[in-house]
């Protein structure tokens, strides 16, 4: 059964809320491993990982709603989770992030992979989720590099 270009685009908005929602599980794990860490780490964590994930989630955020707007379909308003699960600390919250921002890169990248930005999306839409993938290219590697040093 051929899809319509309505259920296509909802499908893009759709696929696009769930690497959000795995961005904003992300950002609540680094807001509570900030909290957690003395001053030095925390300005580490805050540079290498809060940032461009933080950046990546509102990117994604702004290109999920101006896609919406451009086609006339509402949007989601997405806000990180108040809380996260209880963590063991700083470690598992990290790791927690990294496991996130990779299924969030992966879902945006199915959704490239899929051709529906091309098909049924716009240039726009198309420039949104690569920058949200750049963005986040460094966000696992920089995860690992930050436990590594954690503590010293």
């Amino acid at each position: 059964m051929a899809q319509t270009t309505l259920e296509a685009r909802t499908q893009i908005l759709d696929d696009l809320a769930a690497a959000l929602d795995q961005l904003g599980l992300a950002v609540a794990c680094l807001s509570e491993a900030f909290e957690q860490l003395a001053v030095d780490a925390a300005d580490r964590l805050e540079a290498d990982l809060y940032r461009p994930v933080q950046r990546a989630y509102g990117r994604g955020k702004r290109t999920h709603a101006q896609f919406a707007e451009r086609f006339g379909l509402s949007g989601d308003t997405f806000e990180p989770p108040s809380s996260v699960p209880s963590s063991k600390g700083v470690k598992d919250l990290v790791e927690r992030t990294a496991a996130a921002v990779e299924d969030a890169d992966r879902r945006v990248a199915e959704l490239q992979d899929s051709m529906l930005p091309i098909e049924s999306g716009d240039a726009e839409l198309r420039r949104g989720l690569s920058e949200v993938r750049e963005l986040l290219e460094k966000v696992p590697g920089g995860a690992r590099q930050f436990l590594r040093t954690l503590g010293r």
